[in-house]
């Protein structure tokens, strides 16, 4: 994609070819695009420039009078050793691409080729060196939009994730987020633009769950005047939207097979088409994707296309589930009851509570205990939140016990979920029966073994258990 030397640092390119006219017209091309490129015609040339030149990628032909490419290569690596080079060979073998690769080559083109592959292939070489450069750095800290809507916890896990966003967040890569529902991938995507080049541009969010195909395309793309029933006026896509800055695709895996085409093409060479239009556009604008999916799987089954997964997956960043987590629990509380403070005053955690949050195994992960946390708020007295502020799940899961066994008997609750789970066993299950044998509607039982995450006992004539949610 074309670099805007405004938002991002410019890619210092050189180029050493012997074919004059070839060298002559990628300089022109690339310098078009913003980067700062040197030309030569041999090896030797290059050696002989003063001032201890630096460039981020080498372009450099095998073979050359006087010095090979491969000679050249030894030269430079030696030089600068986080400098990438890319081989260009009119004679090409396997034998010479692996031994490149030995000697540190990036990559390696067969002429002829296609000038959007070369810039895909430097693109991408420019995005090796600046992780590269990255890790010999000290880890900075990561920058937030704002105390409520950040990344809490020290687990291994979560240090882990927050170290690949300080490395990946200030280029160019593209990142796919993966994670269950609830984990926070949108709080990582908002991280690494909030701390990338082009924080000062948008950040742009689609949800590809919740749209129609039709209507999904339109969205991410845009529309022409008259390209579809209701399209009444033109309208600029979110790619459009997002120009220099970045575009966060969540569920990006719900996009039907012919959607994943056309992105695909945006991230192989940045272009797009309106719906409805002839006229062909380029983006400038960083992608983040997130999938909470297995797209392994996805991939097998021909639901997501193997192209765009790896075109995607430059950088991985992938969220531990909360229960896999649990040492992060306290300092999540803490922070939520400090960042989400339902009431004028603040609330506190009794240690049985938080004790049972810490048993809980959290299906819906952060999300999951950031809503919980805001009802116990409402429903505690004094500011303290207790376990009868918590869910029965929570509760009844820290207990550890049967339905039918365990707990204090001396407590009414506990009474009531006793009796009516020895009524479910004396009727084997049925609920009629056991309704009419409480006083009670069929309906105000189905409440109680609700309340109270009752399983059906052995031997019920029903077909299907009552789960606990």
């Amino acid at each position: 994609m074309t670099i805007n030397t405004a938002k991002r640092p410019t890619l210092r390119l050189l180029i050493v070819d012997d074919d004059d006219q070839l060298r002559e017209t990628l300089v022109r091309r690339f310098e078009r695009q913003g980067m700062a490129v040197s030309g030569a015609s041999s090896g030797a040339e290059v050696l002989a420039m003063t001032g201890s030149p630096q460039w981020d990628v080498a372009l450099l032909d095998l073979h050359m009078p006087g010095m090979s490419g491969l000679e050249l290569l030894d030269q430079l690596k030696a030089r600068q050793p986080d400098m990438e080079v890319l081989l260009l060979t009119a004679h090409g073998s396997i034998e010479t691409a692996t031994l490149a690769m030995k000697r540190g080559a990036y990559d390696y083109l067969t002429k002829p080729f296609h000038l959007p592959d070369l810039e895909i292939h430097i693109q991408k070489a420019y995005e090796k060196v600046q992780l590269t450069r990255r890790e010999r750095q000290w880890l900075q800290h990561v920058e937030y939009e704002s105390p409520r809507y950040r990344l809490v916890g020290s687990s291994p896990q979560m240090k882990r994730v927050v170290q690949l966003i300080e490395k990946v967040a200030p280029t160019e890569a593209t990142v796919l987020i993966r994670g269950a529902s609830g984990t926070g991938k949108e709080l990582v995507a908002r991280a690494i633009h909030g701390n990338s080049l082009r924080r000062q541009r948008p950040l742009v969010t689609i949800n590809c769950a919740t749209l129609q195909e039709s209507l999904l395309e339109s969205e991410l793309f845009g529309h022409e005047k008259g390209a579809f029933t209701g399209a009444l006026h033109s309208k600029a896509g979110l790619i459009e939207v997002a120009e220099g800055g970045t575009l966060f695709i969540d569920e990006v895996a719900e996009m039907s097979p012919s959607l994943q085409a056309k992105l695909l093409r945006v991230l192989e060479d940045g272009h797009y088409r309106r719906v409805g239009s002839t006229q062909e556009s380029r983006a400038d604008v960083r992608v983040v994707a997130a999938t909470n999916k297995a797209l392994a799987e996805e991939i097998r089954t021909s639901k997501f296309r193997e192209d765009l997964f790896y075109r995607l997956n430059v950088l991985p960043i992938e969220l531990p589930l909360l229960r896999d987590r649990r040492a992060d629990i306290p300092e999540l509380v803490d922070h939520f009851l400090s960042t989400r403070q339902v009431g004028p005053r603040p609330c506190h955690i009794h240690p049985e509570a938080l004790a049972a949050l810490m048993r809980y195994d959290w299906p819906g992960n952060v999300r999951e205990l950031a809503n919980m946390l805001e009802r116990a708020q409402i429903l505690a007295e004094d500011h303290l939140i207790t376990q009868d502020d918590l869910p029965e799940a929570v509760v009844a899961h820290q207990a550890g016990h049967a339905p039918g066994e365990g707990g204090d008997p001396r407590h009414l609750r506990e009474v009531e979920r006793r009796h009516v789970w020895h009524v479910l066993q004396q009727e084997k299950g049925n609920k009629v029966q056991a309704a009419r044998a409480l006083g009670i509607s069929r309906r105000a039982l189905y409440r109680l073994i609700e309340k109270y995450q009752l399983e059906e006992p052995p031997g019920s004539d029903n077909d299907k258990m009552v789960k606990a949610q």
